[in-house]
């Protein structure tokens, strides 16, 4: 289990230094395939473990130039306010329904990377 954590957190840091993703798009799926989270622990347990991943991650992307500090603390602002409605919804709505919404949310994402890169490409 150890070798597990230790794996997703590695890809985790690896993605979101490379792509700025990592904490809910790869934490969440191994904390629930790999160490048999439930889907609302894994969800919470990232969104600590993205907080020192974040940080370091802009603070070395910072370094070159490319944080733009004051649209980041507007937006961490808002996303607090946004976190606090996520948890109170994450407390009322049925497991089941949280786990398709995830999933959704994901293939939305890859969707759109996929259509963006190929148009960029083509």
């Amino acid at each position: 289990m150890i070798a597990e954590a230790i794996a997703v957190g590695l890809l985790a840091g690896v993605a979101s230094g490379l792509l700025g993703v990592g904490g809910g798009a790869i934490i969440v799926p191994g904390l629930v395939i790999f160490l048999g989270l439930g889907q609302i622990e894994a969800e919470a347990t990232s969104l600590l473990a993205i907080v020192p991943t974040a940080l370091v991650g802009a603070w070395r992307q910072r370094r070159y130039g490319n944080v733009r500090l004051g649209e980041g603390a507007r937006l961490g602002l808002l996303a607090v306010a946004g976190a606090v409605a996520g948890v109170v919804l994450a407390n009322i709505l049925p497991v089941r329904t949280i786990e398709l919404a995830f999933a959704a949310l994901l293939v939305v994402v890859a969707v759109r990377l996929a259509r963006d890169a190929l148009r960029a490409g083509g």
